[in-house]
């Protein structure tokens, strides 16, 4: 587990496993120090060819949809050979896109306060899941009136989040806004949206510019969805940041600005995509196996599928191809980054080497300074020039690297400095580290082109001025064990609950929580059903304190809101420091309340988390 001693304001994503409905397990892994380094050139998500063509700006008529996706399976070279014969290795995964699709999905490129964005979502994903399924979690199939259903005879259930955007909330992506291939079994929020179901989202772009991203959000199997390929990049531009090579900010522009996707992955020594389905795993008994699970055969046989609280896979990844390259000319770049991880924070260097190296046993500099502009919501109000760079799981950074620094002919390595777990835990052993310590890299190889001035950036954005907080909240992050002993990360107030006119929110009157002794005024740990909490006023700005009471760090993400970092402190105990634990029942459900006891990390709607008859998901 990664130690933490204070809050932390990013995003999270993704994590655990099963198998329920999925293809058998191949033999064996693939070993990483059989796979080629810095050998396949990575696709710019934000090349004309990779982006999204508006069929309204395209000369069509001014029709909506101006957009149709779809969700579907592909074969895709990942970069992968077969160690015996150096032949590609194809990979089965899923993607989105409009006439066929890729990993990752292709980008959207959208201008702030012009049109909205209209988008179909068709799910295509079929009745058999890539990977293994745990259905003893709270998921979209477990819902009470949903237990008849399954992926084998109803197909995957999916749903879309575009992540970073302010999104009425039918089209935000909530998890259970979930829908299956036909459209015929779809989430219960849906009961509240006027009209009932529609697969056609629409996205208002009225946030500031910056780098967003889409992925799947289906209430159980996030983490999956992902995993198996549904992400992509979501660009917003303005009058400022246009995109084009002359811009006002003087913003390097294409072909000398990409956007890069930096994820993990496990593969079969057949290419395909691999993820563990119980701990100890006969093909991934690595050092995260200690969890104290005592699962029941009739549950679990075999010892599987269950969730795990952490995955971290052994090839990294970037833009769907293992450890790329990337030929560059000696000037700067703009780098969109995000880390797509499924648990993996990424500590990032970037090294000289010499030509056609793949390790740093020779590294000529470095690390070597950049400049970060931009992060999540957009170019920051300055520049700040460092040489490292931590990016939690979900979180985008948006930098300059200037390539005149490099020796023309040489290599830049992006290099991992932090290991599986950069803030405690074990240490992993050497060949994995060995494997995930670099990232992909980048050749100074292309002639200068003279005909295209290099340019640095003269000015940022400053952001809007944010009036005074009214209100502070206090909320919090628990972690305890599930029925079967697994972790169970909480979420939860750290002070008595009240509304914004703070009158008390109480614990539903019921015998779910009265026999538990949860009585009177909410708060500490609550759970998927249990009244909302945190409700601002709207156009309100408050300030919250988010107190992290567990071992692990965990970044967090707000769905429709943005916010500052006001400061990080470490929590200190007490001799008085005491825990309370009550059990509930899973599932259990009364005057339209229950609660659940969900393993599920990372992110995918935690267990204690207040949903909210809006649909906004709480942090």
């Amino acid at each position: 587990m990664t130690t933490a001693t204070g809050a932390v304001l990013y995003v999270n994503l993704i994590g655990g496993l099963g198998r329920a409905g999925a293809e058998p397990l191949a033999t064996g892994l693939s070993d990483p120090a059989q796979q080629p380094l810095f050998a396949t050139p990575v696709p710019n998500a934000l090349a004309p060819s990779f982006k999204y063509k508006d069929r309204k700006a395209n000369g069509g008529p001014a029709q909506r949809p101006n957009f149709s996706i779809r969700a579907s399976q592909t074969m895709q070279q990942t970069g992968l050979v077969n160690p015996r014969n150096g032949r590609p290795l194809k990979t089965k995964v899923w993607g989105y896109g409009a006439d066929t699709v890729s990993w990752p999905g292709m980008t959207f490129e959208v201008i702030r306060g012009e049109d909205d964005t209209v988008v179909r979502w068709e799910n295509d994903l079929g009745k058999r899941h890539l990977l293994s399924v745990d259905e003893s979690l709270h998921w979209a199939y477990s819902l009470a009136d949903y237990e008849q259903y399954s992926i084998k005879r109803d197909g995957v259930p999916m749903v879309v989040h575009l992540h970073g955007g302010h999104t009425d909330f039918q089209y935000d992506g909530n998890p259970e806004f979930f829908y299956s291939p036909d459209g015929e079994i779809r989430g219960p929020q849906w009961d509240a949206v006027p009209g009932g179901f529609t697969n056609t989202f629409r996205y208002d772009n009225d946030v500031p510019a910056g780098t967003l991203w889409y992925h799947d959000h289906a209430l159980g199997i996030t983490r999956l969805n992902v995993y198996a390929g549904l992400a992509g990049f979501y660009i917003v531009r303005d009058s400022d940041d246009t995109g084009k090579i002359g811009n006002p900010l003087h913003l390097p522009a294409f072909p000398y600005e990409a956007a890069l996707a930096i994820q993990d992955r496990m593969f079969t020594d057949k290419g395909d995509l691999f993820y563990p389905a119980f701990p100890g795993d006969p093909l991934y008994d690595d050092f995260i196996t200690g969890e104290g699970a005592i699962l029941p055969p009739d549950i679990f046989p075999g010892g599987g599928p269950t969730a795990l609280a952490e995955f971290f896979g052994d090839h990294m990844v970037v833009n769907g191809k293992i450890w790329p390259n990337m030929e560059v000319e000696p000037r700067n770049y703009r780098l969109r980054l995000l880390n797509g991880c499924d648990s993996r924070f990424l500590v990032s260097q970037f090294f000289e080497v010499p030509a056609g190296a793949t390790d740093l046993s020779h590294v000529r500099s470095g690390p070597l300074d950049f400049t970060v502009i931009g992060g999540d919501q957009g170019l920051a109000s300055s520049p700040t020039t460092v040489d490292t760079l931590l990016m939690e799981t979900g979180s985008r950074y948006d930098i300059i690297f200037d390539f005149k620094t490099v020796t023309p002919g040489n290599r830049v390595i992006m290099k991992n400095i932090g290991g599986d777990e950069p803030f405690g835990g074990d240490i992993p052993g050497p060949v994995v580290y060995d494997a995930t310590d670099r990232i992909m890299a980048f050749d100074v190889t292309l002639p200068f082109d003279a005909a295209v001035h290099d340019v640095t950036p003269t000015r940022i954005n400053f952001g809007p001025v944010i009036p005074a907080p009214t209100r502070l909240r206090k909320v919090a992050l628990f972690e305890g064990k599930d029925e079967f002993g697994r972790l169970q990360p909480l979420l939860g107030t750290a002070e008595p609950a009240t509304d914004w006119d703070t009158n008390s929110i109480d614990w539903p009157d019921t015998p779910v929580y009265s026999s538990v002794g949860l009585t009177g005024q909410m708060e500490g740990s609550i759970a998927w059903h249990s009244p909302t909490t945190e409700n601002p006023a709207l156009g309100s700005t408050e300030e919250w304190e988010i107190w992290n009471m567990t071992g692990d760090a965990h970044p967090v993400h707000l769905h429709l809101v943005n916010f500052e970092i006001l400061g990080r402190k470490e929590i200190m105990w007490d001799s008085a420091t005491t825990e309370d634990d009550r059990v509930l029942d899973p599932n259990d459900a009364t005057s339209g309340t229950y609660l659940v006891t969900q393993p599920t990390v990372q992110h995918n709607s935690v267990a204690g988390s207040a949903v909210p008859s809006s649909g906004c998901n709480r942090p």
